[in-house]
């Protein structure tokens, strides 16, 4: 079965309605089946999006994609430097 890719505002309204369930006196595995999700997947989601509004998980998200861009310029910029020392030296 292929897994559903969530969005953020979608994982934060799950979130926010498991504390509800929570806060009416219900268990975890009770609200992780009302939510359509297992327990370890809640427990992820709440590590990372716990405590954030819709507009800073965007945000974080959005960070994460420039953070991964810039990393593989930095390496593809790290081996070219390498490959240009090594012609430079005379070693082919």
């Amino acid at each position: 079965m292929p897994s559903k890719k969530h969005k953020p505002k979608e994982i934060i309204g799950k979130l926010r309605e498991v504390e509800i369930v929570l806060g009416q006196g219900g268990t975890t595995a009770e609200a992780c089946r009302r939510i359509a999700v297992s327990e370890q997947t809640y427990y992820r989601w709440r590590k990372e999006y716990g405590g954030l509004k819709t507009d800073q998980a965007r945000r974080m998200k959005d960070l994460e994609k420039e953070n991964l861009r810039l990393r593989r310029a930095a390496s593809e910029l790290t081996l070219d430097k390498l490959i240009l020392q090594e012609a430079a030296r005379g070693n082919f």
